[in-house]
């Protein structure tokens, strides 16, 4: 059984919980949800004497923990050690998920990723040992899994470096991802910084019953409030729908959050979550927070009349939520099981069903794969063979090793399902997919969080859908995306015509959880004499060279690197898949610099002019032809700039290829963080339409630099090739810190100097 960890600190939090919100309550004239009462009382500075203006002002924040994954905590770890602290100031983990390709099954793929990958784990081991990060290695378990197993508990605090560490939520947490430099910011004993987030409740009444899963929640949350309705809010979840979710069940819908741009989503403590504390061994943090469960939960009034207390409300009846498909391309297309078929039809998606993968970060608990099981356990009595690719990503070692011992694995394996090793694989781009034509028009459905154009397989003509492990499983026998199982029938063997009934399963396993080997290592008790070596010729871990600070003076005679044109997420800005491999080194990685980004005036991708010899090229060789030159570069796009990921290499690869600014209709939150954390100008057209006056042969100057300061626009002057010019107001959100950053080069520089690091 897990091991409780950091037990004192929790302990900690809840003893002091009361009387700080005591104090809180002091500048509120009104009762509180749950997420308020979680960010006043992790506040780094002195209680305000009002409270925060959401969306408005900066807050420092004291998180509790951190978490990181393996492709993130590369370059998160990178700055660490340039940081000059000794050890980690908060409890922090490092979880290797991400660099197992799936391929064949779990065993050979996880053989295989530590041989290729031997270097990076060893760089992340050892760095774990010195500084004094708990490590979970290759093969233990998806970082979000592992961590609302062994770590998040009610009423805390943490930050992650990956977008899905909102997935901690369901276990009632204040848990946002962010990029490495604000975790460095943590780790280093430094405040977190956020803007007061904004607050979205959404009331769940009823309950669900037959095909409809927690998964059906976010997908229609998805569909009403689009893929950045939640830029800059917190998601509260709340009602008496809400108390009839699974814990595990409400971790889905948190994690699937980050797909609408929500800073973090949450849950109000209740019995499913002390349930399942007391399943995974955490009965003393159970207990504890059974003891202040009045502060772990909305004011009774919130609840009542929830307009009062929340920017915006959306109210779902369980009860009559069908279960829902969304995509292609975009999590937030959102379709109702019973308008699907109709859907596929009339737009064309390819009708025959190649692959179903269920598993995943977002759905991968024990319960999801009872419920899928049911249904290959149906398919086997009921003479049906399945007619699409079938494959299984367990979330973590606990609950693969409990679904091998209680059978749901053999289930899946009966029917052709492959079980791929316990780590992100195809959600991310980390499968060497099956197929007889790498570039061949072809649907596909997951249990995944995120399906954008070549997400999963690299293939732009893949029509990636998101559904519940069950529907995907009912999909891959039935090998046709128009078919609907809770009306449709189904040809058996016999020639009959069967019918799937609703599946069912258990929320925690009946016998306990259990595992062989969790597959933690704890890091050195001291581990100043542990010394991390990085061999220079190495093509997958490179040490940082701190980036040059502002020259203090207006930024004249730059050109356009890109104009891209629609959707640019961070997968566009620097690919996953086979470019895991260097993301801890930031002049390999950056030769993915923008290749997905579709350029404005050609509509081709990773093809730009280079002004210097008229000649189209990629995007990375082009940005390093200027940066030779000594010529600053800028970036234009559109809406919602830099969603999906929060890897901060889509913000410090422009930067080390010489860009100076990015300016943009507007950013998704985690993305401009991380531009300004690296020393990066990223701002927003004041006048939208100015993005039209950009022209391919601009030079390009950005004006009052030398004053800036919060809420004064600056300018932006284009120099046109045919002698005239255009200029417009941009506008920005930095505030005093964040300008500190950009002169002094990046946040990373600021704490060198602070620490008397040359």
């Amino acid at each position: 059984m897990a091991e409780v960890f950091d037990l004192g600190m929790i302990k900690k939090v809840y003893a002091e919980m009361a009387a700080k919100l005591e104090k809180v309550r002091t500048i509120f004239d009104r009762p509180l949800t749950f997420s308020e009462k979680i960010l006043y009382t992790h506040l780094w500075d002195a209680l305000p004497k009002a409270p925060y203006e959401r969306a408005e002002e900066y807050v420092n924040f004291a998180p509790d923990r951190v978490a990181m994954q393996d492709a993130t905590a590369q370059m998160a770890l990178l700055q660490f050690m340039m940081s000059g602290k000794a050890q980690a100031a908060v409890p922090s983990t490092v979880h290797c998920d991400h660099l197992i390709q799936a391929k064949v099954g779990a065993a050979e793929d996880l053989e295989t990723a530590l041989d290729v990958n031997k270097e990076v784990y060893d760089f992340l081991a050892s760095v774990s040992n010195k500084y004094g990060l708990g490590f979970w290695k290759p093969g233990a378990g998806i970082i979000h899994q592992v961590v609302l197993e062994n770590y998040a508990f009610p009423g805390g605090m943490m930050i992650g470096t990956d977008s899905h560490t909102v997935n901690a939520g369901g276990l009632g947490m204040v848990a946002i991802g962010v990029g490495g430099a604000d975790a460095v910011d943590v780790m280093a004993g430094m405040p977190w910084e956020l803007a007061q987030p904004k607050l979205i409740g959404v009331k769940l009444t009823g309950q669900m019953n037959g095909w409809t899963s927690s998964k059906d929640v976010i997908l229609k949350v998805a569909g009403i409030l689009t893929a950045k309705g939640g830029t800059g809010a917190i998601v509260e979840y709340f009602g008496p729908g809400a108390r009839s979710l699974s814990c595990t069940g409400k971790g889905t819908i948190c994690n699937m959050g980050a797909e609408i741009g929500a800073t973090t989503s949450i849950f109000e403590y209740d019995e499913a979550m002390s349930r399942y504390l007391r399943a995974t061994g955490r009965a003393e943090i159970a207990d504890a927070a059974d003891e202040i469960a009045h502060l772990l939960r909305n004011d009774p009034e919130v609840e009542d009349n929830p307009e009062k207390y929340y920017d915006q409300v959306v109210e779902i009846n369980l009860s009559e939520l069908e279960p829902h498909v969304n995509g292609p391309y975009t999590p937030d297309l959102a379709w109702p099981i019973s308008k699907f078929a109709a859907a596929v039809k009339e737009n064309n998606y390819p009708q025959k069903l190649e692959v179903g993968l269920i598993g995943s970060c977002t759905n991968s608990s024990y319960e999801d794969l009872d419920r899928a099981a049911s249904l290959a356990r149906q398919a086997v009595d009921k003479k049906l063979k399945v007619k699409s690719e079938f494959t299984v990503t367990p979330g973590s070692e606990q609950v693969r090793y409990t679904v091998e011992r209680d059978g749901q694995l053999a289930a899946f394996e009966a029917i052709g399902g492959v079980v791929l090793a316990n780590a992100c694989g195809p959600c991310i781009g980390q499968w060497a997919r099956h197929t007889d034509d790498p570039d061949r028009a072809n649907s596909i459905i997951t249990s995944f969080n995120r399906n954008f154009a070549k997400r999963n397989d690299g293939n732009p003509a893949t029509r990636s859908f998101v559904a519940s492990p069950e529907l995907v499983t009912a999909m891959a026998i039935a090998g046709d995306l128009t078919f609907n199982p809770l009306t449709d029938t189904l040809v058996n063997e016999d020639g009959e015509a069967v019918k799937l009934d609703p599946p069912t399963g258990v929320e925690l396993p009946p016998n306990g959880f259990d595992v062989k080997d969790p597959g933690f290592i704890p890091p050195a008790e001291d581990g100043s004499g542990i010394e991390v070596t990085v061999n220079p010729e190495s093509k997958r871990i490179q040490l940082l060279t701190p980036f040059a600070p502002w020259e203090g003076t207006d930024l004249t005679g730059m050109k356009l690197l890109i104009k891209a044109k629609g959707k640019c997420t961070t997968d566009h800005i620097s690919m996953a898949g086979p470019w895991l491999r260097f993301r801890g080194h930031l002049d390999n990685i950056s030769n993915n610099l923008l290749t997905g980004a579709v350029n404005y005036y050609n509509e081709l991708t990773n093809t730009v002019q280079n002004q210097l010899t008229g000649e189209f090229g990629g995007v990375p060789d082009t940005a390093r032809a200027y940066k030779a030159a000594g010529i600053g570069t800028v970036v234009f796009g559109e809406e919602n700039y830099g969603e999906g990921s929060s890897r901060e290499h889509a913000a410090m690869e422009p930067r080390h290829l010489g860009v100076r600014a990015v300016i943009v209709k507007s950013f998704a939150r985690i993305h401009e963080t991380n531009l300004k954390k690296q020393g990066m100008l990223g701002f927003t057209f004041v006048n939208k339409d100015d993005y039209e006056l950009v022209r391919q042969d601009d030079t390009i100057d950005i004006i009052g630099l030398t004053e800036f300061a919060p809420d004064k626009n600056l300018t932006v002057v284009l120099h046109h090739a045919d002698g005239t010019k255009d200029e417009f107001e941009v506008a920005h959100t930095y505030n005093e810190l964040q300008i500190e950053w950009f002169k002094e080069g990046s946040a990373l520089n600021l704490i060198r100097k602070q620490e008397g690091i040359a």
